[in-house]
């Protein structure tokens, strides 16, 4: 049996109600809200933090690859997915890949992960899918795109959703497009592009799979398709193919936003949070033609739908922005920066010599007495590493610690109102591990009125500067979230 084994999701702390656009440029109103990306946040971050819910109570070591699919990689000549891996403390001999360039990619890669399964190369794979998509300011993408981000583990033991057939149909047609220097999403005609594209290229894929696993639209339990801005477009593909409105999985429009090659995963995961065992679940993708899977839902899924942060858990934990925040945080305005000292150089040599403690937020343990110590590592400009140990002064006599899974308490923290970040005022915070060690970090998505000492926080990977082409990442302090 090969299909889904774990599932999680990842939203943004933040939103921006869509009448603040209209307030800024008129046009037509559109309803709701989208998340956006806190302004430390990309397609790797978010992949980081899907892929972390997703793993929740299982061991990172134990999986044989990752996949990241994404339209908004940091990196256009050198693998994301590393990053990702790195920072979710995967073992080196695995697999890893980049599925880009298309809406597709998260269910192109989500095929390849279930072929590699089921061809015995690997026995689980880790498919991940986030999106930062920009539209221009004024135009319609700006609030119709929203950030998010997904991660299924593929395997053939503990599966919770069995894959019972899959189907792809491939179509030459440019709907909507950024070429290789466009920094905003390129859309024709909309009747154009849900007429010949949307319309047209997903009631072939979800047909012809039906057709292929001989199954009827009244045998699906859920009917999980991507969407356009126009949701009833939406609605009425799902009509047209045979399925009843109480079929049609939540699109997310209203609270989240369209969000790309992470959409149907997106929808997938909330879908199996609420399915039963026997439910039949239809994953469909659009973009230059279309993918589509049938899952039919296993007793397991009883236990694995509650042990993740939740989809529905995240649209309620939210931070409301204002526009000229958001308009700051992509860069589309130019604020004065704080006058404070330019950030030194990167050392691409003392990155690699410390990606461990860097990417994997590792301390040490003294072997001698049991204590366990955190130090900022010296690739992002801290100290040279721990030799000797703080607590009963043994020397070189230390095992590797993990701090990143740990949970933490603020000890004591600043508000900044005169350093040089993009969201004031900067939240420095000095940390107190359980289990022991004490680290400083900044404090990231939080309401600064809301800081105190004791708050429960989490450790997450973030972008931290970008410097000659080379992105710089670094992990935060967060309030625990759900």
């Amino acid at each position: 049996m090969v299909g889904i084994t774990s599932f999680g999701a990842y939203i943004p702390y933040h939103r921006v109600v869509r009448e603040e656009f209209y307030k800024a440029w008129g046009g037509f109103p559109i309803p709701g809200e989208k998340a956006i990306a806190s302004y430390d946040e990309d397609a790797v971050t978010m992949a980081w933090d899907a892929g972390n819910n997703c793993l929740s109570g299982l061991d990172p070591k134990k999986v044989d690859g990752l996949y990241l699919a994404t339209t908004c990689a940091p990196y256009k000549e050198k693998q994301n997915s590393t990053i990702v891996a790195t920072a979710l403390d995967m073992r080196d001999d695995i697999r890893t890949a980049d599925f880009c360039n298309s809406l597709r990619s998260g269910t192109e890669a989500l095929s390849a992960a279930l072929d590699a399964v089921k061809a015995g190369s690997v026995k689980n794979m880790l498919v991940t899918a986030a999106e930062t998509r920009e539209g221009a300011p004024a135009g319609m993408g700006e609030a119709q795109y929203g950030d998010a981000a997904a991660a299924l583990l593929i395997g053939d033991t503990n599966v919770v959703a069995e894959l019972l057939g899959s189907y792809s149909v491939s179509d030459e047609y440019a709907g909507e497009w950024r070429a290789h220097n466009d920094h905003f999403v390129r859309a024709w005609e909309d009747r154009h592009l849900l007429d010949e594209g949307y319309s047209e290229q997903l009631p072939k894929a979800i047909t012809g799979l039906m057709k292929k696993c001989k199954v009827n639209a009244k045998d699906i339990a859920k009917l999980v398709m991507s969407s356009p801005m126009d949701v009833r477009r939406h609605g009425k593909v799902a009509v047209g193919a045979g399925f009843g409105m109480g079929q049609i999985q939540e699109p997310f429009f209203m609270t989240v936003g369209t969000c790309g090659a992470a959409m149907g995963m997106l929808m997938l995961v909330a879908a199996l949070e609420e399915a039963k065992p026997g439910d039949k679940i239809l994953l469909a993708q659009y973009g230059n033609g279309a993918d589509a899977f049938l899952f039919q839902v296993t007793d397991a899924i009883a236990k694995k739908a509650k042990a993740h942060l939740s989809v529905q858990a995240l649209i309620n934990s939210k931070r409301t922005l204002p526009y000229y925040t958001y308009l700051r945080w992509r860069g589309l305005v130019t604020v004065e920066r704080g006058r404070r000292p330019e950030i030194p150089f990167t050392s691409l040599t003392a990155l690699k010599r410390s990606r461990k403690e860097v990417m994997g937020l590792y301390g040490k343990k003294c072997l001698t007495c049991g204590h366990v110590m955190y130090q900022m590592p010296f690739g992002i400009g801290g100290m040279t590493p721990i030799r000797v140990c703080y607590y009963c002064q043994t020397k070189d006599n230390f095992e590797d610690y993990r701090f990143a899974d740990k949970k933490a308490k603020i000890f004591t923290y600043s508000l900044d109102m005169l350093a040089d970040v993009i969201d004031p005022p900067g939240t420095p915070v000095f940390v107190d591990f359980e289990g022991g060690g004490r680290g400083w970090f900044d404090l990231t998505d939080r309401e600064p009125e809301k800081v105190k000492v004791g708050l429960d926080v989490e450790m997450v990977l973030r972008h931290q500067s970008f410097d000659r082409g080379i992105h710089n990442y670094y992990w935060k302090a967060r309030p625990v979230r759900g």
